[in-house]
């Protein structure tokens, strides 16, 4: 008696590209210090333990490159610096959300389920 195998499909492009930006360090925290309610570099450096300058420099543009943050310089003096969340980057909310939630649940026996 045979059984039918099943197949998985292959993973979509749009899903590699969207993972390999937010497996880069740091990607998924900054989000999350966005949707928290950090828009200025300051802020986002309180709120990222670890992260130096430079490196928090690198990953804005590439979420701002990514269409996610919205960099705004405003008329100030000095200059004041704004990072604000896209509605793209608002859209990752839930996931970042289930994230955490994910990660406050108690851990299960290691079996999968049925």
């Amino acid at each position: 008696m045979s059984r039918a195998s099943r197949r998985c499909q292959p993973v979509p492009a749009q899903v590699r590209r969207t993972a390999e930006l937010l497996e880069r360090r740091w990607q998924l925290s900054i989000l999350y210090a966005a949707l928290s309610g950090a828009i200025r570099f300051s802020e986002f450096a309180d709120a990222i333990a670890g992260i130096s300058p430079r490196m928090l420099s690198e990953r804005l543009r590439e979420l701002e490159g990514a269409g996610l943050i919205a960099r705004a310089v405003l008329p100030t003096s000095p200059p004041t610096v704004e990072y604000r969340l896209t509605a793209r980057g608002r859209r990752l909310g839930p996931i970042i959300e289930a994230m955490r939630a994910y990660s406050e649940a108690p851990l299960g026996s290691g079996r999968p389920s049925d």
